[in-house]
């Protein structure tokens, strides 16, 4: 039986097992991506407080400084505070531009109580009416408030990474007590505004970092799982393989253990009549011989005993294969002494004959006439392969631990149907025959720890390759 590995698949356990490893680590990664999301939406928040306190430090700062270099110098030389007068604006720009030089400030705005832009780094917008909102009107009342605007299309916004970032701050400006802390009355209210653009596009490159890194180092886990996988997969494939391979050939042993004693019995029960009717047609050869020589019933009677009892033998070797009797040889001298057996019939049909043989071949521990046998059923295989004649090539080598045979003829070749079949006993395309010598030649070389392997060339012709462990030196 030929066991077909695309059909060989996982267990179900280790299925379940990668089920399970892929889920963990899509969970691990989602996990982690939202851990990182957290994060960061923390520490936009902390980024916001930090400023909003900048903020407001930088106006108490700012109020302190407008108070005393600008409201009280201003009130006591004029009587009055008019922004709209040049002096006093002046005044008030370098008050406020000292105050705020090398601080993170995108604009300045301070309000008078009718909610009219007084001053503003920006001129263009000095004089207008009702630009506070709901900011100013905080202030009025006493109340410092911060907001975060962002601008953006709604893919940036979405992904938390706005265009321009501001925090727009509004404090009401207060007047000083002597030896107090700002408390007085409310003279206006100041608007802060803070870019925070740079910050919140470095909070994003760290985000695109965190995920980034997340994705590589999930990317490598998610790798180096398929490969662990892959390699366990070709290693249940392989057991799976493996036991097919031991089921199957239990499974073959036993038959053949059934076929053998049925074989064993029959061959016993013919040989003995067997024998009876050689021995009785030798005699009546003899004696036919005197009374007529021409006759040839005899003859043939005996050269079928002889055909018959070898058949008996093939079916005994095959079914009760004998144990080798392990001594050192050398395979060139075996295969010489085949080629010397075969001589006649190599020059009667014209067989040419080649040897590849190595210098210094190493000896194997082997049972001589075993291999002479098995040697001498596949060189004959070849001679039926080219009726006509042909060329044989036998090389011999060997590596560290092995010797390496090769027979190589340039017949027509075995079919794609039959080469699988050629192991099972008595399956042969020949008119007659057992279709057990291959598998007394497979059992021979395996009684020796060998293998034997036989398959097409890509030429033409078929190659048995036979592998035997060398003689330890």
């Amino acid at each position: 039986m030929l066991v077909k590995e695309s059909n060989i698949k996982p267990e179900r356990p280790f299925r379940l097992v990668k089920f399970f490893t892929f889920t963990c680590l899509i969970v691990m990664f989602a996990g982690t991506i939202v851990i990182a999301a957290i994060n960061v939406h923390y520490v936009k928040k902390l980024l916001q407080q930090k400023n909003e306190d900048y903020a407001h430090l930088l106006i108490e700062n700012l109020n302190h400084q407008v108070f005393l270099q600008f409201i009280i110098p201003v009130f006591m030389k004029y009587g009055r505070i008019r922004l709209r007068e040049e002096d006093q604006y002046k005044r008030m720009d370098r008050v406020v531009k000292n105050t705020l030089h090398s601080f993170n400030v995108k604009m300045v705005n301070i309000y008078d109580m009718k909610d009219i832009i007084s001053y503003s780094l920006d001129k263009a917008k000095i004089g207008t009416i009702n630009a506070g909102g709901t900011g100013y009107k905080k202030a009025i009342a006493g109340k410092s408030t911060s907001d975060l605007v962002q601008q953006g299309n709604t893919v940036e916004l979405f992904f938390g990474f706005p265009r321009k970032t501001r925090l727009i701050t509004f404090a009401p400006i207060r007047a000083e007590r002597p030896l107090s802390s700002i408390s007085g009355p409310v003279l206006g209210v100041v608007e802060i505004i803070q870019d925070l653009s740079r910050d919140y596009k470095a909070i994003f490159k760290l985000q695109v970092m965190v995920i980034s890194t997340c994705f590589f180092v999930m990317g490598g886990l998610f790798l180096i799982l398929i490969f662990v996988v892959k390699q366990g997969e070709v290693i249940l494939t392989k057991r799976a393989e493996e036991k097919l391979r031991l089921e199957e050939k239990l499974r073959r042993a036993e038959h053949l253990s059934a076929i053998g004693e049925m074989t064993a019995g029959v061959s016993h029960e013919i040989r003995n009549p067997l024998g009876i009717i050689k021995s009785s047609a030798e005699l009546l050869k003899k004696k036919m011989d005197k009374l007529d020589a021409s006759s040839t019933i005899p003859g043939i009677i005996i050269e079928e005993s002889v055909r018959l009892n070898n058949i008996i033998n093939d079916f005994l070797n095959f079914a009760k294969p004998k144990n080798p009797d392990i001594h050192p040889c050398n395979v060139e001298d075996i295969i010489e002494k085949n080629l010397s057996f075969l001589e006649p019939q190599i020059e009667k049909q014209n067989f040419e004959i080649e040897k590849r043989f190595i210098d210094g071949l190493p000896e194997i521990m082997a049972d001589n006439s075993m291999l002479y046998q098995a040697f001498l059923n596949i060189l004959l295989n070849s001679f039926q392969a080219m009726p006509d004649g042909g060329r044989i090539v036998i090389s011999a080598f060997s590596d560290d631990k092995n010797v390496i045979l090769i027979f190589e003829d340039n017949g027509k070749g075995i079919t794609d149907d039959n080469i699988k079949k050629i192991w099972n006993p008595f399956f042969t395309t020949k008119d007659m025959g057992t279709g057990l010598g291959l598998g007394i030649v497979k059992n021979i070389i395996e009684s020796h720890m060998g293998e034997i392997k036989i398959s097409n060339r890509s030429s033409m012709g078929v190659q048995v390759e036979i592998v035997l462990p060398a003689k330890e030196v």
